[in-house]
């Protein structure tokens, strides 16, 4: 049986063309979430302050910025979260989306700041 890798996806730009950020100094935390939309599901406005990225398991997850810009990513898609860009996700398909995400930061950063004013 063969071992078969495949690379899904190698930037430096976020999915909106944005250049990531120089990474901080130091030791880094690395942190994996994974996220689960009900059909309709939709997160509250946020922003990411390190970079992050990850892998749609499954379903289709449509992420929107504040300013209208919006993407989906389809089942088996890798994607670079937009960083310090106010966005959502939204689950506009027709079966729950899985969604596990690569956080690299510095110890104890915030990874999330939500803007529940919006």
């Amino acid at each position: 049986m063969e071992v078969k890798t495949t690379e899904l996806i190698r930037t430096s730009e976020t999915w909106e063309g944005a250049t990531l950020p120089d990474f901080p100094t130091g030791k880094p935390e690395l942190t994996v979430f994974r996220t689960v939309f009900p059909v309709g599901g939709i997160t509250g406005w946020h922003h990411h302050t390190a970079v992050n990225y990850g892998i749609i398991e499954q379903g289709e997850l449509t992420i929107v910025c504040q300013d209208g810009k919006e993407k989906t990513f389809h089942e088996g898609e890798a994607m670079v979260e937009v960083i310090n860009t106010i966005h959502r996700g939204e689950n506009r398909g027709n079966k729950p989306v899985i969604l596990n995400m690569f956080y690299f930061a510095t110890p104890g950063q915030v990874l999330t700041v939500q803007h529940p004013e919006l």
